[in-house]
């Protein structure tokens, strides 16, 4: 296994006190493979004045730390209406959302998000995207620096540093939202689809990115796609849901160490079992 990336040098010290930008250092007590985040009977009802749709029903689901678990089912099922629950940026009907012993009651800095869109300030260079949320947090001027090149490093955009947003391909910009992401040290991490709208040939490109940094980092990831190849490859974990009102139809364990081979026999019969769940609910899944 590679290194696992250095987030701070020598001369930056942990604090005694947990810092918005390091929230992961409230879980450290919390063993590799323990119980990191749990999801406990999620329901989520959108109402107008004359209807009430139930969007995702009885979800359950503990996630381990250290995990990457993606989340597969149904177009319209619910998959992003999870996500934005657990980040804050939704309130569920009923249910509770646990982090460690900490409830979830809106958005935290121990929930990072990296969307399909990118959400990057177009007027701002690679590297002043990466320290925005630092910046927020008060962290001093150089470490913000210091912390940011070192993820723009990590995802290979060290040339690209000082390069404004509109002068990146697709790919780098999804590169630019994980490292934003990756630099808050969140508990987890959220992405909705991160590789969704980008060509096949930048999405292989950007999932064996991602598995490096998996192998790297040891980070907790929530992972929502419509690619059950892609669950595959990436995943400790895939979550396969139920038409809406959504729920989980299977929990799978993917039992593969990373990197993993596409043409192997196994990997092709476990793709097309899910994909069987997903037929069941009357759904074709690429």
């Amino acid at each position: 296994m590679s290194e696992k990336i250095k987030i701070e040098g020598e001369k930056y010290k942990a604090s005694d006190r947990v810092r918005a930008d390091r929230t992961d250092e409230l879980y450290k007590d919390i063993p590799e493979g323990g119980t990191l985040m749990s999801i406990d009977h999620l329901r989520v009802v959108y109402r107008t004045d004359d209807s009430e749709t139930v969007a995702v029903d009885d979800f359950t689901l503990d996630v381990k730390k250290g995990e990457l678990i993606s989340v597969v089912g149904p177009s319209g099922c619910g998959k992003t209406t999870i996500l934005r629950s657990i980040a804050g940026l939704l309130q569920p009907t009923s249910g509770t959302i646990l982090i460690g012993d900490k409830q979830c009651l809106g958005p935290g800095s121990d929930r990072g998000m990296v969307f399909q869109d990118f959400a990057l300030f177009p007027w701002r260079t690679v590297r002043q995207n990466v320290e925005f949320g630092m910046e927020v947090a008060g962290v001093p001027k150089e470490e913000r620096h210091d912390r940011a090149m070192r993820y723009i490093k990590a995802v290979g955009l060290e040339r690209f540093a000082e390069s404004r947003i509109h002068e990146l391909s697709g790919g780098m910009k999804q590169r630019v939202g994980i490292a934003r992401a990756l630099v808050m040290h969140p508990a987890i991490i959220l992405m909705d689809e991160p590789f969704g709208a980008l060509d096949a040939q930048t999405r292989n490109i950007m999932q064996e990115q991602l598995v490096k940094i998996i192998q790297r980092s040891e980070r907790t990831i929530i992972f929502v796609t419509h690619s059950v190849d892609e669950a595959l490859y990436l995943s400790d974990r895939v979550v396969v849901l139920t038409k809406r009102p959504s729920t989980i139809y299977k929990i799978i364990d993917v039992p593969w160490d990373r990197p993993r081979d596409r043409t192997n026999p196994e990997f092709t019969q476990l793709r097309k079992d899910i994909l069987a769940y997903l037929e069941d609910q009357n759904v074709m899944e690429n």
